[in-house]
């Protein structure tokens, strides 16, 4: 009787964690992007390609902004193919360099008229340092998107309405910006251990929200809004860079039961990206395309303009 309730119990408890991190609402818009120009970072694999599909399949314009030549044109080949749409090209984009970003934004400013959508999907959970002598998740994550959003800011006001789409994680509510850990050693935390990277993680999802916060600021009486979100707990190439133990242990007890596959992932970011009358929820968070409330840290306003200053100096924008 006991292992009885017991086996129950977990049953109970599965398909909760079931409902709460792998059932995902379906985005049912029937917007189409005839005309328009979408950039979707980290294009080329999981949500940010499955992103990039939806996106061709409604006649958009789709750059996939991706750091490896090979498997960009690889991923945008195969998009091609699939959705008949011939208007998917990549764009080489390394968010660990911010040569990279500003040569980037120049080109596809000499190169294309319109940007309609900017998708800052990529992220990931590595050590070390990047090009620019910042902590890797850091850079990547946080630093990377806010200059890229910058340095397209003024083509995104040219062709509204649009908008900019940051895909955060619900990992932010772990999260808290130690601004002296930032400004001293220019990292959101210190060590390299799995859990180290862990926390460092869920520090920039945080940074994630808290820019789109500031960043919603800033473009009141403006044409353009933006957007954060959750996409669920997909299974993705975001561990790829954790040792293998770790992996192997986030595969046997996420992946398998939990998380879902990219294209049910992307489902938020196509909601925030074309769902129709949501301008005024502008800077909000979404999870399973749905407004979520965030954490007060989330929304503080001197906590997000003081992020804002601070990686505004760290990629020399000031």
């Amino acid at each position: 009787m006991i292992f009885f309730l017991f086996i129950v119990a977990l049953l109970v408890a599965y398909f909760i964690c079931h409902r709460i991190f792998v059932q995902r609402k379906t985005f049912t818009g029937t917007a189409k992007l005839y005309g328009k120009t979408v950039i979707v970072t980290g294009g080329n694999t999981g949500i940010g390609k499955a992103t990039a599909v939806a996106m061709a399949v409604r006649g958009g314009r789709v750059i996939l902004a991706c750091r490896s030549k090979q498997k960009g044109e690889e991923a945008a080949r195969e998009i091609r193919t699939e959705t008949g749409n011939e208007n998917v090209i990549f764009m080489q984009l390394d968010l660990a360099s911010q040569k990279s970003i500003r040569s980037f934004a120049e080109n596809f400013l000499k190169a294309e008229p319109r940007l309609d959508l900017l998708i800052n999907n990529a992220a990931l959970a590595t050590p070390g340092r990047t090009e620019d002598g910042l902590g890797m998740i850091l850079g990547v994550n946080h630093i990377g998107p806010f200059l890229l959003t910058n340095l397209l800011l003024e083509r995104l006001k040219e062709c509204g309405p649009s908008r900019v789409v940051n895909v955060s994680s619900c990992g932010h509510d772990l999260g808290t910006i130690d601004f002296d850990c930032i400004n001293t050693h220019k990292r959101l935390a210190l060590g390299s251990s799995d859990g180290d990277l862990f926390r460092a993680y869920t520090h920039s999802k945080l940074c994630n929200v808290l820019f789109t916060h500031q960043l919603a600021k800033r473009l009141e009486g403006t044409n353009v809004t933006c957007y954060s979100l959750h996409p669920g707990s997909v299974r993705s190439e975001l561990g790829r860079d954790i040792n293998e133990w770790f992996t192997r242990i986030i595969k046997a007890f996420v992946s398998n039961l939990w998380a879902t596959d990219p294209v049910s992932g992307a489902q938020t970011t196509l909601y925030c990206a074309l769902q129709a009358d949501i301008e005024h929820l502008s800077g909000r968070y979404f999870s399973d395309c749905q407004l979520v409330q965030v954490k007060p840290e989330a929304r503080d306003d001197g906590v997000a303009k003081k992020l804002w200053d601070v990686s505004e100096k760290l990629c020399g924008m000031i």
